[in-house]
């Protein structure tokens, strides 16, 4: 029988059991993480601020509950009887989903410092780039839990769709953009919303990077 050399390979071992339901946990906890983002950014354009105050406070909290459980499984990797390209692989993918977390923070903090109402095109282009990032991380989701259950072909698919959004999630960072740049928004408001499309896309480039790695465990798999 072929040696297989990855996620699928651990699961015989309790230790490797316990890392990867961890991972899992991870995963769902930036997946709310974002999801409150979304929520935030709802309330903003709907005008409820009490509502989007209490979103982003969800946001930060879950990036500090997707944190600690970076550093549980920081820790278990480097106590595993794994080998050290196992290891690195993992150590690897707990850093890339935490940088999901933490970018979806700061779009978060970013939201939190405009007071005043954005035209309302930006705030079209704003709501369907966070409808790109619920879309993408809800795929990468789907596409850790199919390496999982060894379902290859699945896991392979979600990732191409995670491409496809990121590759449209930079598309609209271009429109927003240039929406926001012919606003003639005064310089914070400017300022904010500028970084606020960086962080926007930067998300998606980081649930791509998860994607990336699954993408190259199921290949290994086969």
């Amino acid at each position: 029988m072929k040696e297989i050399r990855n996620i699928l390979g651990w699961l015989g071992m309790a230790e490797e059991r316990s890392i990867i339901a961890d991972a899992q946990k991870h995963v769902d906890e930036t997946y709310k993480t974002v999801a409150f983002f979304s929520e935030a950014v709802n309330a903003y354009i709907k005008g409820d601020l009490n509502a989007k105050t209490k979103a982003i406070e969800a946001v930060r909290e879950g990036e500090h509950q997707a944190d600690l459980l970076r550093s549980k499984m920081v820790a278990a990797l480097s106590e595993s009887l794994l080998l050290p390209p196992d290891r690195e692989d993992l150590m690897h993918f707990v850093n890339t989903l935490d940088k999901i977390a933490d970018w979806t923070n700061g779009a978060a903090r970013l939201l939190g410092f405009i007071e005043h109402r954005l035209p309302e095109n930006i705030l079209r282009e704003i709501s369907t780039a966070t409808e790109l990032i619920i879309s993408a991380i809800t795929k990468l989701r789907e596409g850790i839990a199919a390496l999982i259950k060894n379902d290859l072909k699945r896991a392979l698919e979600d990732c191409d769709e995670v491409d496809r959004k990121e590759h449209e999630a930079d598309d609209q960072k271009k429109t927003l953009i240039e929406a926001i740049i012919h606003a003639k928004l005064e310089p914070t408001s400017l300022l904010l919303s500028y970084q606020l499309a960086e962080y926007l896309e930067g998300v998606t480039d980081k649930i791509e990077d998860a994607a990336d790695f699954i993408k190259v465990m199921a290949i290994k798999a086969k």
